[in-house]
């Protein structure tokens, strides 16, 4: 299947496609109208572009009706929409429309608008584009988050859109009544795969905006949301929120996303009277490690089959991870590997023009994640952070992902950054960055850690920074490099600095 498959199917569907906000008011569009309009946009594009060269659109715009006839028009058009990070500027941002080599950069909404407003035109079955896309055909680049160095622009086919679609459907049991909210940022692949595509898989209605914390619940209510996706640190916002008596009366029945913490995913499902499901996954969407009812705490889930945790130094499986009494983790060096694809490169298809980067993920037939994790005797995943988030401590290597589960389970601490500091003689120093969400002084801190049997000596924070916020990509991951580039000085002011052979900070 194709994107324009699923669309030409809609052309004749006068059900609720779309849903927005303009001037305080719930705005509607039916697939019917949808489909024409996008057909509309395509053509005024295509008219637009040169047929010599790459028919690449760069479209640097918010989560809103425009961006949404966008998706549309290169699913039935002849081009590839490139989605451009609204929050990157200057020459970052220059970089990647060179990289994807943009003909166009569309950064206003009029263009799309002049088509939804043109009023029925040609049916969109018969509009013709340059070429009729296949499943293997680029239908996006979608940047990564840029969290392990500069955004790589992946190839994003049809196939990589209809296949997650459909598959979404099915797991999460997506009908054509239910309302998908898709606030998270359209130039990425959760919205792209986890919001429009089940929506346009079954002809149900979707919602779009940008995402806020205070108007995740009015938004809900509003548009009819059923269903919601996320990706990163949303759940955690809105749960910042002030909590109301009547927050689960709402139509909220089911949340879809990866990265949420467990105390997070219990309390939201908790509080909104709704369910949450929780999967890893990446914008390459080559491993994926689904949760199950019954996995033990801490624990990503049950990888899919064919994903294994491997040494890269010998690209071997890695041994069962060993716990001792206290449950510490205590063969780290030879457990924690790299969460890799052996049967090939699942749905990844590629880079766009970065063959280095390609060839790094793709290893010896394998790909590999870039991610930190170990595995138990029963098979259960345990994330331990990227690959470049290994400490040297004391001559132990040590993952930052457990430490920060750890922090995470004191009430007060909203969210927690475990990063690395040059130790003066060598290897590294712990440090970490909370955000708090209750009261936390360096005496609770000490008794806290003291009291969790599984934190080793080593992994006790030598540097604490409390802060209002820590530096993120646009999908709300922690940039922890940014961390890091900021010091720990103590002269600062904001920093609490454990003794070095003891357990109080001062």
């Amino acid at each position: 299947m194709t994107v324009r498959d699923l669309l030409l199917a809609r052309a004749d569907d006068d059900r609720p496609a779309l849903r927005w906000r303009e001037a305080g008011s719930v705005r509607e569009l039916s697939w019917r109208d949808y489909v024409a309009a996008a057909a509309r946009l395509a053509a005024a594009l295509e008219a637009r572009l040169d047929a010599g060269l790459p028919p690449h659109v760069g479209v640097l715009l918010p989560n809103g009706p425009a961006f949404a006839l966008h998706l549309a028009a290169a699913g039935l058009g002849g081009h590839v929409l490139v989605g451009l990070n609204a929050t990157r500027r200057g020459a970052a941002l220059e970089a990647d429309v060179a990289k994807a080599d943009c003909q166009l950069v569309v950064d206003s909404p009029d263009l799309a608008l002049e088509a939804l407003a043109a009023g029925p035109g040609t049916p969109a079955s018969r509009s013709s584009p340059r070429t009729s896309p296949t499943p293997d055909s680029l239908f996006m680049l979608i940047f990564t988050s840029g969290t392990s160095g500069s955004p790589k622009a992946v190839r994003v086919t049809h196939a990589k859109v209809t296949g997650p679609g459909t598959h979404l459907v099915g797991r999460l049991g997506l009908t054509p009544d239910d309302v998908h909210y898709v606030s998270m940022p359209m130039f990425h692949s959760n919205a792209v795969m986890a919001g429009w595509a089940p929506a346009l898989t079954t002809g149900a209605t979707f919602a779009v905006a940008a995402f806020s914390a205070r108007g995740f619940l009015p938004d809900v209510r509003d548009f009819g949301a059923t269903y919601a996706n996320y990706v990163g640190k949303p759940l955690t916002y809105v749960l910042a929120t002030a909590e109301q008596p009547d927050d689960a009366d709402n139509p909220l029945r089911l949340v879809f996303g990866n990265e949420a913490n467990e105390a997070d995913i219990a309390a939201f499902a908790e509080r909104f009277g709704c369910e949450v499901i929780d999967s890893y996954s990446s914008t390459e969407n080559a491993v994926i490690v689904q949760r199950r009812p019954d996995m033990p705490a801490g624990s990503l889930g049950l990888p899919l089959p064919g994903v294994e945790v491997r040494s890269p130094e010998t690209g071997e499986p890695t041994p069962d991870a060993v716990f001792d009494a206290a449950g510490r983790l205590a063969n780290a060096d030879e457990a924690i590997g790299e969460l890799v694809n052996t049967t090939g490169a699942g749905a990844f298809a590629g880079y766009y023009k970065d063959e280095a980067a390609e060839a790094e993920r793709m290893r010896g037939g394998m790909y590999w994640s870039g991610d930190l994790a170990y595995r138990d005797a029963d098979g259960w995943v345990y994330f331990a952070g990227r690959s470049g988030d290994w400490l040297r401590v004391d001559g132990e290597n040590l993952a930052t992902a457990p430490i920060e589960r750890v922090l995470l389970r004191h009430p007060s601490i909203g969210e927690a950054a475990v990063y690395a500091v040059p130790d003066p003689h060598v290897g590294d120093q712990v440090a970490c960055a909370l955000i708090l969400r209750g009261p936390l002084d360096r005496e609770g801190l000490e008794e806290f850690l003291a009291a969790q049997d599984d934190l080793s000596d080593k992994a006790w924070p030598r540097f604490v920074r409390v802060v209002e916020d820590l530096p993120r990509t646009a999908t709300n991951k922690v940039v922890k490099r940014d961390l890091a580039a900021a010091g720990v000085d103590p002269a600062a002011g904001d920093v609490w600095v454990r003794a070095e052979r003891g357990t109080s900070y001062a």
